[in-house]
């Protein structure tokens, strides 16, 4: 009777110290890498402008796009691993911000609808729910081979719903199951604040992952 407490509890104090490690690692990717590569950008598109050569304007030029598509890569990749309004602004407009910078990395454009009042819920509860729908994201881009996506937040009383739903190649559930660590690790987030996280696809048809957060 007293394992399962046991386990949660061991699961969720890993779960807070990876996220004070990723904390840490994303403030340095934004401040450390980020900055230095936004540096190089701007003095190659200086000397973009002072060349004349156009063979060598158009290399320029070229080294220029690259590093401005690292530096959005690394912008997405920071956000991904510690969205910075999530903790100022809450859950909605780090969600926002993210999608912003998920759809020009990707090309793939989701719909945010948003239903009911929203309220305030706990830091955890937020970071948990920004961590399944961007885990959804990530499978859509790898997976779905889908253009768009449509995230729904449905608020009512004693209750938080989400819904996130592509019309993409969809997977056999039972048997992503048994190779995905990220599917399983997405229930197990949501167990761990007392939620549910269902799972549903159909080949051809597209994915629906549920999701379900008790409001007290």
């Amino acid at each position: 009777m007293e394992t399962q407490p046991a386990k949660n509890t061991i699961s969720s104090y890993i779960i807070q110290s990876q996220e004070e490690e990723i904390k840490r690692i994303a403030l340095e990717l934004h401040e450390g890498v980020g900055q230095t590569l936004y540096s190089l950008y701007t003095g190659m598109q200086f000397i973009e402008a002072a060349v004349n050569l156009p063979d060598l304007k158009g290399y320029v030029g070229d080294m220029a796009q690259m590093l401005e598509k690292t530096i959005q890569e690394i912008r997405l990749l920071a956000v991904e691993l510690h969205p910075p309004t999530l903790e100022t602004l809450g859950l909605l407009p780090a969600m926002k911000s993210y999608l912003k910078l998920f759809t020009s990395t990707y090309g793939i454009t989701v719909d945010l609808q948003n239903e009911g009042i929203e309220v305030q819920i706990s830091e955890r509860e937020s970071i948990t729910l920004f961590r399944i729908c961007q885990e959804a994201l990530a499978n859509i881009a790898r997976y779905a081979d889908t253009m768009s996506a449509i995230i729904v937040f449905h608020w009512e009383p004693g209750k938080l719903s989400i819904s996130v739903k592509d019309q993409g190649k969809g997977f056999d559930v039972d048997s992503a199951m048994k190779k995905s660590t990220g599917l399983a690790a997405m229930i197990e987030r949501m167990c761990l604040i007392n939620g549910k996280c269902k799972i549903n696809s159909n080949i051809g048809e597209g994915t629906s992952i549920e999701i379900t957060l008790p409001l007290y």
